[in-house]
């Protein structure tokens, strides 16, 4: 009689967890891929609302940048399968991709939905077993099965490897809610605390301005941001003004120092240039033509086309003085310090930082621990801006665990 199949659960049914699934099943294994939700890649399809931004491209050494004091732990990720080779698994379902102008890859029709229906059926196709509604609660202590609680009630599993695919902590309400923290800490695994990445941050505007100006874009402006390492940023693009504070590209951007600066010493500022395509110069050149009888507002806009939402940012973080100065005025327009108080909380983030230390995992990413548990995607302790370097990572994570159980599944096969 020939022998059964190994079976490997899949526990998370996002990129990390479905890639794992593609990978293990094209190896042989039986797999159950278990969700809380009642459907997989919930936070995939939400990425993909204002457009599905697979990956990015760009030359490798600054690829790998992007990932910060783990970039020694994701390049091996990478090097199997980086951007190039994501984009030509997604051309394998059919669907093209383009570089926009910032070099972000987008599927030809924008849309994060074709991609997943396309991927689930080859799964499903391929013998994958989803079970929706299955939140994880850990191991059962005297067997070493793994406890699941359902609609009907709690129910055991047995399998001969796992992959925990579990997510971060933000966006909980799309099941990333970090709720697998305690039941891995109560194992020993060292976990860094989840903290919001890819966020936005409070001010603590006046009224007025809140009231006038939360939900306007800034466009056409750039952001400079020197932390305490004496490292500097620059960046030109977009911000977003809310109830509370600061968020955008730009923020996001620069989310992951501006946090630590802040948890450092309580605060971090950034420098708004609120007219990048002049020097500072000119603009004292042309605020220092007179008035006459036109407003300040008015002035501003003749002459340096400061307007809307970038004169109210000059009126609310101004001293009232400095408007009768055109030096002052223009030096601020060049140079509008803005003061962040604090992150956004973790489940308004776009991401998380924390999670599993790599120093846990071998290079299979399998717990030293747990032989025959292994870890991907966000749930471990790396992150990324957006831009295509979250998703890329997190498919690169799901496949080196699905490649590592095959591996691990082999050398204890008997012979």
């Amino acid at each position: 009689m020939k022998n059964k199949p190994p079976v490997v659960a899949v526990i998370g049914g996002g990129p990390a967890g479905l890639m794992a699934a593609e990978v293990l099943i094209q190896g042989g294994v039986r797999v159950d891929l278990y969700d809380a939700m009642p459907s997989v890649g919930r936070k995939f399809l939400m990425a993909g609302k204002g457009g599905m931004n697979i990956t990015h491209a760009e030359p490798a050494e600054s690829f790998l940048s992007r990932y910060g004091s783990r970039r020694a732990q994701i390049k091996p990720l990478l090097d199997a399968f980086g951007p190039e080779a994501l984009r030509e698994w997604v051309h394998g379902f059919g669907i093209t991709t383009f570089v926009g102008t910032s070099g972000r890859v987008f599927p030809t029709d924008m849309k994060a939905a074709p991609l997943l229906r396309a991927w689930l059926h080859r799964l499903r196709k391929a013998g994958v077993h989803f079970h929706m509604r299955h939140r994880w609660c850990g191991w059962n202590d005297e067997d070493g099965s793994l406890r699941f609680v359902t609609v009907p009630g709690e129910r055991t599993v047995h399998a001969d490897a796992v992959v925990l695919a579990l997510g971060g902590g933000s966006w909980a309400r799309l099941g990333s809610d970090g709720a697998w923290v305690p039941l891995l800490a109560q194992r020993g695994i060292p976990v860094a605390p989840l903290r919001p990445a890819n966020c936005g941050f409070d001010v603590g505007w006046s009224d007025y301005f809140r009231n006038r100006f939360a939900g306007h874009a800034v466009k056409s402006v750039a952001v400079a941001f020197t932390g305490a390492t004496g490292k500097s940023y620059r960046r030109q693009g977009e911000l977003m003004v809310t109830e509370s504070g600061m968020e955008g590209g730009l923020i996001y951007a620069l989310s992951a120092f501006l946090r630590d600066e802040i948890a450092a010493s309580g605060e971090a500022v950034i420098y708004l240039d609120l007219a990048p395509g002049k020097d500072l110069p000119r603009i004292i050149a042309e605020l220092s033509h007179p008035r006459g009888s036109r407003s300040m507002s008015g002035h501003l806009q003749s002459r340096s086309n400061i307007k809307g939402v970038k004169t109210g940012l000059l009126r609310e973080l101004l001293p009232p003085d400095d408007f009768d100065y055109p030096e002052r005025l223009a030096n601020a327009i060049k140079s509008l310090p803005l003061r962040l108080v604090a992150p956004r909380p973790l489940d308004e983030a776009i991401s998380s930082a924390g999670g599993i230390v790599f120093e846990a995992l071998d290079e299979k990413l399998m717990v030293r621990s747990m032989p025959g548990v292994f870890c991907a995607g966000e749930m471990l302790d790396w992150e990324a801006p957006t831009g295509g370097y979250l998703l890329t990572a997190c498919f690169a994570c799901g496949r080196s665990a699905g490649l590592g159980v095959l591996a691990w599944l082999e050398g204890i096969r008997p012979d």
